[in-house]
């Protein structure tokens, strides 16, 4: 029943499967049979199942950080479409949607290992499988499936789940308060619409993240840079902004310019990662370019001055 270190051991089928460690005698480890790694470890080259003991490098809590984001600029885009322009509890929202991330984000890490500690504990992501491990339980007969499924990325893709249930919570418990006694310039159909938004998008990213969680890993940083081009550009057509001074006469169209670059610096950071600093620093100075292009070349795709022209030209 029983295996040692000094025995030799059959191979542990599957890529995800491993021996649990059950005791240790001076050098001599004693362990279990080949099975599932218990919550919080993965296998190591042996098919040794190890606890995890490092720290998120820069790069995962690059990722923790995108995952936190998406609910937050969610309830921010919402709030503004339903708040109506000339309602003036948006900013209030606006803030209380920023205080609910905040805290569910910070209770999120004190619940996780180490409990009461701002640090977590975390296996290394070694490739795009660890985030699948369900895909890969062996069937050493082709009948009997020996189930080895276990979060080898631990905790990369259970804590995101537990951040939305804080989020989640938190907005039901203080939203509704705040709006019911702010929103007094809104309908009473419509003052919660944000709030009932944020209900569908809840369900919606916890599938993304559960389906696709290792594709969000890897990928993040590319979807920041494309969504944040595209929406500034779409936001800026809608609001027809053609040169500075447009820009100018709003602060709301200023306050949403310096968010997409923050967006842009935090895709450009995603992506270099920042190991080399002397390089990867001067990146940071294209985050205006997308801006400065379109503001250079928007008088250029006016279709009034294109159907002008091509009018004169016949």
């Amino acid at each position: 029943m029983f295996r040692s270190a000094v025995d030799i051991q059959t191979a542990c089928l599957g890529l995800y499967c491993g021996r649990t460690v059950l005791s240790v005698n001076g050098s001599v480890e004693t362990y279990g049979e080949c099975g599932v790694c218990p919550r919080g470890q993965r296998t190591d080259d042996n098919k040794i199942c190890r606890e995890c003991m490092g720290s998120p490098d820069r790069y995962d809590w690059l990722y923790l950080g995108f995952m936190a984001m998406l609910p937050l600029v969610l309830h921010w885009f919402f709030i503004e479409w339903y708040s109506g322009k000339k309602s003036s509890s948006a900013l209030l929202q606006h803030i209380t949607a920023l205080f609910e991330c905040s805290v569910a984000a910070i209770v999120t890490l004190l619940v996780s290992d180490p409990v009461s500690s701002l640090h977590i504990r975390s296996c290394k992501v070694k490739k795009l499988s660890d985030w699948y491990t369900m895909l890969y339980n062996p069937s050493p007969d082709y009948v009997t499936t020996v189930h080895c499924t276990h979060e080898a990325v631990y905790p990369l893709y259970t804590i995101v789940f537990i951040y939305y249930a804080f989020c989640l919570v938190l907005m039901m418990l203080l939203r509704p308060l705040l709006v019911n006694k702010i929103s007094c310039g809104l309908g009473k159909s419509d003052r919660f619409k944000s709030i009932y938004a944020a209900l569908y998008f809840f369900p919606i990213l916890t599938v993304l993240q559960a389906v696709g969680g290792g594709l969000l890993y890897y990928a993040f940083p590319y979807i920041i840079l494309v969504l944040s081009l595209v929406t500034l550009a779409v936001y800026m057509s809608a609001s027809e902004v053609e040169s500075f001074k447009d820009l100018l006469v709003r602060k709301k169209r200023l306050v949403v310019l310096f968010s997409h670059w923050l967006l842009h610096a935090y895709g450009i950071i995603s992506i270099s990662k920042l190991d080399k600093l002397e390089q990867d620093l001067p990146l940071l100075a294209l985050v205006p370019a997308p801006a400065l292009f379109y503001l250079l070349t928007a008088k250029y795709t006016e279709p009034s001055r294109i159907l002008s022209e091509g009018g004169n030209g016949h």
